[in-house]
């Protein structure tokens, strides 16, 4: 009878560990989903900041020269290229609406919705 309860004991002892490694395994699926789903609405946040400065600063009529502009329009021309041209800007002046730009800002937040739930759904594995 002692020989039988050791042998219970035992693989009590074995899925307890094996419980636990789960959870911990599981727990490292979350967070690794839970991190990459942050960076990916860090980057939407970004490209959004940038994409809304670029758009603001058209919009008051920012002078093309100056630095701080003119970094504004070259960073954010890589993520706006593929929307330029895809409607006419109406313009008055030196002051220009961009609607194509305000279009790629809400593609760009639909991409990133679609990419986090991606990751949620690739790396989180409930019981």
């Amino acid at each position: 009878m002692s020989s039988t309860q050791e042998q219970v004991s035992e693989a009590r002892a074995s899925q307890r560990e094996s419980d636990r490694e789960q959870r911990e395994s599981d727990r490292e699926q979350r967070l690794f989903s839970f991190q990459t789903t942050q960076l990916v609405w860090l980057a939407l946040g970004l490209i959004e900041t940038l994409i809304a400065m670029r758009i603001v600063l058209k919009l008051i009529g920012a002078n093309p020269e100056n630095m701080f502009a003119a970094f504004i329009y070259g960073f954010s021309y890589v993520f706006l290229f593929p929307f330029e041209g895809l409607l006419g800007d109406p313009t008055s002046g030196e002051v220009i609406l961009e609607i194509s730009y305000i279009i790629a800002m809400l593609v760009y937040a639909l991409l990133s919705v679609v990419v986090a739930r991606i990751v949620s759904v690739l790396y989180y594995r409930p019981r």
